[in-house]
């Protein structure tokens, strides 16, 4: 039975010349559709030559945001998306879903603090009602952290997982996109790359033209600010002018009760 109901479908024509479905039929039928990604980024080429970097892969981010744009309450003990989502089942599954269609999944260190103590990245602890037909399409490999992530992972106890295998980036100082892709994509042959965030990571992504898709949850719950309170949307840390900033096109619409499940891929 579909978790979701697809309202609007940019692709669906494209999709029906395509032979074989990319999901498979339990997975198709709980999504309500399928769901294909590029083999590249649009523009690997050019990004290649602005950023030295052999081979990018293609990225997906994913994130859950309030009706006025907060992904973050900020609060200690709710701090994750799981409180803005209320732990939504369709959002879950969406999460577990992309999870599961990439070669890796990127968290950046708050991110994984913001998360807690009950939290691991991989599809079947975010959507457990879905464990076996996650395991008949596809597990991930890798996830990239920093060293205070992988410690984080290693206390929750990651490493007894056989599905995933932890890589630690180090640096002086902010570790650059492209030098993220690079390693992901040369070392690991990563082909697929999930983010997840934080505001400042995905930020600094935006601004090297280095998102592909987006995928979006609407929350039906309005956070609110106030001048001295720090509730961080989708993008924190950079800021774009009219000329410069990222636009992205409509592929598909989503719903489940209240909640809206948007997907976009960035303009050429």
């Amino acid at each position: 039975m579909p978790l979701v109901q697809t309202l609007f479908d940019l692709e669906k024509i494209d999709r029906e010349k395509i032979a074989e479905p990319f999901l498979t039929p339990a997975l198709r039928e709980m999504y309500d559709g399928d769901l294909h990604f590029p083999a590249a980024p649009p523009d690997a080429a050019s990004f290649s030559r602005v950023h030295k970097v052999a081979d990018r892969p293609y990225v997906i981010a994913n994130f859950v945001t309030t009706l006025d744009g907060t992904a973050s309450f900020k609060i200690p003990g709710a701090s994750s998306g799981s409180n803005i989502s209320a732990s939504n089942a369709a959002d879950r599954f969406i999460m577990g879903l992309l999870r599961s269609s990439v070669d890796a999944i990127m968290v950046g260190a708050n991110t994984i603090h913001d998360t807690g103590p009950a939290g691991l990245w991989i599809p079947h602890e975010t959507y457990p009602d879905a464990r076996d037909v996650f395991r008949d399409y596809r597990e991930n490999v890798l996830i990239l952290t920093t060293a205070a992530g992988e410690q984080e992972l290693a206390r929750r106890g990651a490493a007894r997982l056989p599905s995933i295998e932890v890589k630690i980036l180090t640096a002086t100082g902010p570790i650059a996109p492209a030098a993220i892709l690079d390693l992901l994509g040369s070392q690991f042959g990563v082909r697929r790359l999930l983010h997840e965030g934080g505001p400042t990571l995905f930020g600094e992504f935006l601004a090297a033209n280095a998102v592909d898709e987006f995928f979006l949850t609407l929350s039906p719950q309005i956070a609110g600010r106030l001048p001295h309170t720090i509730r961080p949307g989708i993008v924190e840390g950079v800021e774009f002018l009219p000329a410069t900033a990222p636009w992205f096109d409509l592929l598909t619409v989503k719903q489940s009760g209240p909640y809206l499940y948007l997907r976009y891929r960035r303009k050429p």
